[in-house]
């Protein structure tokens, strides 16, 4: 009988930190991946000899003493985990009507070398870090402070949408547009995404930013190895097709195969949405299933995966953020016959002081109504007509480029693609969405989604419950095991294994 205290729907980063969480403190635990491989954004995929990554490409706070280190402490990550510290002066170069501006590493080196290019505004970008610190230390779960009440981020912050708080920084519109240039990182939405996500994010790497070394798949994969030596068990190529319920409560369930796992608790780390589909009970009841369907998600993309000839590309220690157009939150109303005006270009990094690259990303933002007329098709299944559509796509990126990186088409030995179809395959999100559910400052509670459901001994975790992006997924992770061990034991265990 597969009996256990907790099964986890989904290995994504918050289901394999629930996991680690439960299963250390003693909970028989069950993680039940429908893929082959584990990791959901962590998950990295080799062509020609060349490993990419699929989700995440750079991490911040990861300095001793801050947050991610504090968070990669405690799950036992440092050891397996080698970084290699993107550049201080620059971490993100964002190209903008043309120029080039630099967003650094560390409070005072972001004001000094924005302020060589805004001499005039200076005592203004000094405003902007002043109060995304202040947004960010204003949370006690995200400084793991003990927490006494339920605010985790405070009712302004998540009622000022990011536009406007830039707005009442200043009215250079250059310096607006150049302060949220990496505004892909969260996908934000003019009008709609409110500050926190832009503040909690942009404080992370302004402390500091790295990239992995080797692939993102080896934080999946040392999780993994620590739960096992747990005690908990992580089954792969078992697709959940049904969460089984009682009159009361979720029992089991059932896989693509017919199999039955039964738990005490069920995690999801899948989109609510999905997983409201796997269940077929009168505890989820319409107008909950209705309000989680009709929630919007945020856009996704078309990234092209770049393998350079042999040490023919130097190695670009930033980020390069690209916009043609007039404002940076034009990327999701883009017209399909101007497609892309603007792109996110990022190296891979194989060793630390890396000379030369062996491989880059070049992402661009698409609606999934691009692809739709594809989407009940198999992967590799599609037609000549969506290989067409995806090389076309592969030569506006880069001829786009090539514009700004004279020369790079030649060193190109190869490449491949993946649409929203593919995140929508291989992370189980609708419509291929990046970063899962929008937050809408216009509709602060309907669109933060809580770990609790309906259902008394289900809850959900990942990104869609707190917030994406490493942070805020192991956030969400701590909030929902929380309901299992408590808030504050967690926090005093993050802090007593730091000390």
């Amino acid at each position: 009988m597969n009996k256990y205290d907790i099964l986890i729907i989904g290995s994504g980063l918050g289901g394999l930190e629930c996991g680690y969480i439960l299963s250390k403190n003693g909970y028989k635990v069950a993680i039940l991946e429908k893929n082959a491989q584990i990791g959901g954004c962590l998950q990295t995929f080799t062509r020609k000899g060349t490993k990419f990554d699929t989700g995440m490409h750079y991490i911040g706070s990861m300095n001793k003493g801050e947050i991610m280190y504090r968070f990669f402490n405690y799950f036992n990550l440092t050891e397996d985990v080698k970084l290699s510290r993107l550049d201080i002066d620059g971490h993100d170069i964002i190209n903008f009507r043309g120029a080039e501006y630099p967003l650094a590493s560390g409070y005072d080196n972001f004001v000094n070398k924005l302020s060589e290019k805004f001499p005039e505004n200076r005592n203004e970008i000094k405003e902007y870090i002043k109060r995304i610190r202040e947004i960010a230390n204003a949370s006690p779960l995200y400084n793991l402070h003990k927490i006494n009440n339920s605010v985790l981020i405070e009712t302004e912050d998540i009622k000022t949408s990011i536009n406007d708080f830039i707005a009442s920084i200043t009215s250079n519109n250059i310096l607006r547009n150049v302060l949220i240039g990496n505004l892909p990182l969260y996908a934000g939405t003019k009008d709609k995404t409110p500050i926190y996500i832009h503040a909690l994010i942009n404080n992370l790497y302004i402390q500091s930013a790295y990239r992995i070394i080797g692939g993102s798949d080896i934080i999946a994969e040392s999780l993994a190895k620590s739960i096992r030596s747990f005690g908990g068990e992580i089954f792969t190529n078992s697709d959940v097709i049904k969460i089984i319920c009682d009159d009361y409560k979720a029992t089991a369930l059932m896989l693509a195969d017919g199999t039955i796992f039964e738990g005490n608790y069920i995690i999801s780390d899948i989109h609510p949405q999905v997983t409201f589909e796997k269940i077929q009970s009168n505890l989820i009841r319409k107008a909950y299933r209705d309000r989680i369907n009709k929630l919007e998600n945020t856009i996704s993309n078309f990234t092209v995966y770049l393998k350079f000839k042999k040490n023919s590309t130097p190695y670009l220690n930033y980020n390069y953020y690209f916009y043609d157009n007039e404002s940076v939150w034009n990327f999701s109303n883009y017209e399909v016959d101007k497609w892309p005006n603007s792109y996110l270009y990022m190296h891979q990094c194989d060793e630390n002081m890396q000379k030369y690259a062996d491989s880059a990303e070049l992402i661009g933002y698409m609606k999934f109504d691009e692809v739709k007329k594809w989407e009940n098709s198999s992967v590799g299944e599609r037609g000549s007509d969506y290989l067409e559509f995806k090389e076309e796509k592969a030569q506006l990126l880069l001829d786009k480029l090539e514009n700004a990186f004279p020369g790079i088409k030649n060193s190109i030995e190869s490449y491949c693609t993946s649409s929203p179809l593919t995140y929508l395959n291989y992370t189980a999100t609708k419509e291929g969405s990046m970063y899962g559910i929008k937050r809408d400052k216009n509709f602060p509670m309907q669109t933060l989604i809580s770990h609790r459901t309906k259902i008394p001994n289900l809850f959900l975790t990942g990104q869609n419950i707190n917030s994406h992006g490493v942070l805020g997924v192991t956030i969400g992770a701590v909030i929902t095991c929380s309901e299992f061990l408590g808030i504050n034991f967690i926090i005093k265990d993050i802090e007593k294994i730091n000390n």
